[in-house]
C-alpha cells in the first residue's frame, strides 16, 4: 500500500508539472486624450475628450499552453473600448481579435479566426511611423491603406528563419462580409536595419477587388530611428467593400463623398524619432498621398499630412504625450466633410499599459 501510494503521488506530481506550463495573461491599455481640432465645423474649432490619442484602449486575454516538443497552443481575445464613455469601440464587433492557433519551434505558427491582416503586420513591425508607438491612434493616414487592418475568417501562417520572416493569409469571405482575401508578406530584420513588403487582395460579394502593395524599411542607431515607406491601393469600379476601405485616409465620416470614389491611391511617408533621455522621445512624420477617381473628377488629388509627437514615460507602463498634426488637400475633389481643405489638430493625453 505504501509503494502504491508513493507511485500515485509521483504520478500526480509529474502530471501537475506537465500541465503547469499553461498560462492565461490578462493585458490592456487605457488611453484618454484631450483634443482640439480646427475647422471641425464651418468656421469653428472643436474641443473633445477622445478615447485614445496614441493607442486605442483595449482589454485582452492571451492563452499559451506548452504541449512539449517545441509545440504550443495559443489563443487571443481582444476587446476594444472607448475609454471616454466605456462603450465598445465598434457597434459591429465586440472582439476586435478572436483567434486560436498552434505554434511550433520548427515549423512556424498557424492561427485561425479574426486577426490583423498582413498589411497591418508589416506597417507596425517593420517600418512603424514612431519607434515608441507604431502609429498615432488619433491621426494615422498610413493605416488607411491597410484595407481595414483586420479580416474575419482568416487563416494565417507565419514562419521565421534567422532574420527572415514570411507570412501568408487567406480569408474565406463567408456570409455577407467583404472579407475574402489572399496575400503574403516578407520581412528581413538584422541589427539596425529592417526592410520588408506585402501584398493583399480583398474581394467583395460581387467579385470586385481591392489590391494593396507596400514596401519600406527602418534604421535604428542609438537614440535615432528613421523610416521610409511606400504604399498603393487599387480599387475596381463600383461600390466596393464599403467605407471601411474607401472612406479616406483619416477614417469614415471625416471626408466628403468624393473620397469614396477611389480608383487608385498612392502614399509615400517618412519620419524620424529621437530619444532625448531614457524617458523622453520626440518624433515627426510626413505623409504625401495622391488619389485618382472613376466618376467625381478627372484630376489627380493631392494630400499632405504631418504630425509631431513628444512622449514622456513616468514608468514602463505609464506615459504622457503631446501631439500636433496638420492636413491639407490640394488639386483634387477630396475635402473634409464640411468642405474645408485644411485642418490642424492637437492632443495631450495619458496612457497606461498593463
Amino acid at each position: 500500500m505504501k509503494k502504491a501510494a508513493l507511485a500515485l503521488s509521483i504520478l500526480a506530481a509529474s502530471t501537475s508539472a506537465a500541465w503547469a506550463q499553461s498560462s492565461v495573461t490578462l493585458y490592456g491599455i487605457v488611453d484618454v486624450g484631450l483634443r482640439w481640432t480646427s475647422n471641425a465645423n464651418v468656421g469653428s474649432s472643436e474641443k473633445q475628450v477622445i478615447p485614445g490619442g496614441m493607442s486605442q484602449s483595449r482589454l485582452g486575454v492571451n492563452v499559451t499552453e506548452d504541449m512539449g516538443g517545441g509545440l504550443k497552443a495559443i489563443a487571443n481575445l481582444e476587446h476594444r473600448l472607448n475609454s471616454d464613455t466605456g462603450a465598445q469601440s465598434s457597434p459591429t464587433d465586440f472582439w476586435r481579435q478572436s483567434w486560436v492557433g498552434i505554434q511550433s519551434s520548427d515549423f512556424g505558427r498557424i492561427t485561425v479566426g479574426r486577426q490583423y491582416n498582413i498589411l497591418f503586420d508589416i506597417y507596425t513591425s517593420t517600418y512603424a511611423s514612431f519607434k515608441y508607438s507604431p502609429y498615432i491612434e488619433a491621426y494615422k493616414p498610413e493605416i488607411g491603406l491597410s484595407l481595414g487592418a483586420r479580416q474575419d475568417n482568416m487563416v494565417k501562417y507565419l514562419i521565421e528563419s534567422g532574420p527572415i520572416r514570411g507570412e501568408i493569409q487567406v480569408s474565406a469571405g463567408e456570409g455577407t462580409g467583404p472579407n475574402k482575401s489572399v496575400g503574403g508578406l516578407l520581412r528581413y530584420a538584422d541589427g539596425p536595419i529592417a526592410v520588408g513588403g506585402a501584398y493583399l487582395q480583398v474581394e467583395d460579394q460581387a467579385g470586385r477587388k481591392a489590391k494593396a502593395y507596400t514596401a519600406g524599411g527602418a534604421w535604428t542607431s542609438g537614440p535615432w530611428y528613421a523610416n521610409l515607406s511606400w504604399a498603393t491601393n487599387k480599387f475596381d469600379a463600383g461600390p466596393i467593400l464599403g467605407p471601411t476601405y474607401t472612406a479616406g485616409l483619416l477614417g469614415p465620416g471625416l471626408l466628403n463623398a468624393a473620397a469614396n470614389d477611389v480608383k487608385k491611391r498612392d502614399m509615400i511617408s517618412g519620419g524620424v524619432t529621437y530619444q532625448l533621455t531614457p524617458q523622453l522621445n520626440i518624433g515627426g512624420h510626413y505623409w504625401y498621398a495622391t488619389q485618382t477617381h472613376y466618376v467625381v473628377s478627372t484630376q489627380k488629388g493631392k494630400s499632405h499630412y504631418f504630425a509631431v509627437v513628444a512622449d514622456y514615460a513616468f514608468s514602463k507602463r505609464t506615459d504622457v504625450y503631446a501631439e500636433m498634426d496638420y492636413t491639407r488637400f490640394s488639386e483634387g475633389a477630396v475635402r473634409f466633410a464640411n468642405g474645408a481643405t485644411k485642418r490642424g489638430g492637437a492632443t495631450v493625453g495619458l496612457r497606461h499599459r498593463f
